[in-house]
């Protein structure tokens, strides 16, 4: 799972985010509200985890903002304003959980893990669909007319990706971020490469759908015209 991380303490931003790294998540780190937005609205992350008291756009604009373009990320804000009105402003702004500091680390992880296993509807599913193929999230496992596709983890990692944004043009960067994270330094060409072996893996197991090249951008999932049975 791939979480935002809003907090523009150093110390505490740091610790939070070793802690989830530890913890098997990939974690990018911002420190302002813009910068932010900027990341979030690409939709790249399966959780934010939010302050409200940031340089720049404040957690609440935030939210706001992501919300109004049609970002459903799940949000937990994790601040120190906890006052019963805070507390109300947050959940009215479309916070879908909200912890004060201090505390426990345990119960931020127990927090996340509960907004992580949300019902279909709230979060996206397990099972995705995209033409005659079957990517299975839990399970990391792919199928194509019900046969089954052996996909190494990176090309699963961008192909999963694709599949929740169908039809959305995706930069190099977004995939980079989503998939490679904030920690490493991937090659330049890396995207392309993956996408590339990607495409070669699928066609050659009957797949009816593209993955397009979008100039000057990335790249587009577009499934098959009428679909086809699986």
């Amino acid at each position: 799972m791939h979480l935002l991380l809003v907090e523009d303490d150093a110390a505490l931003g740091e610790l939070v985010a070793r802690g989830l790294e530890a913890n098997g998540y990939r974690v990018q780190w911002e420190r302002d509200g813009d910068g932010a937005f900027d990341r979030a609205a690409g939709g790249a992350y399966d959780l934010l985890v939010l302050d409200v008291m940031l340089p720049g756009l404040d957690g609440l604009d935030l939210l706001r903002a992501l919300r109004r373009v049609g970002v459903r990320t799940p949000v937990l804000f994790l601040t120190a304003r906890g006052a019963a009105e805070d507390r109300v402003q947050g959940l009215d702004a479309g916070a879908d959980d909200y912890l004060t500091k201090p505390f426990a680390f345990e119960e931020l992880l127990a927090r996340l893990r509960a907004l992580l296993r949300r019902p279909p509807g709230l979060l996206p599913p397990d099972v995705l669909a995209a033409g005659n193929l079957r990517l299975y999230a839990a399970e990391h496992t792919v199928t194509i007319r019900g046969l089954a596709v052996d996909v190494p983890p990176r090309e699963f990692d961008v192909l999963e990706y694709l599949v929740r944004n169908v039809g959305q043009a995706l930069t190099r960067d977004q995939m980079i971020e989503r998939v490679w994270g904030f920690a490493a330094v991937p090659r330049a060409n890396v995207a392309d490469a993956t996408v590339s072996r990607l495409r070669r893996r699928l066609a050659a197991a009957g797949w009816n759908g593209t993955v397009a090249a979008v100039p000057g951008v990335g790249y587009r999932l577009q499934e098959a015209k009428g679909g086809a049975p699986c």
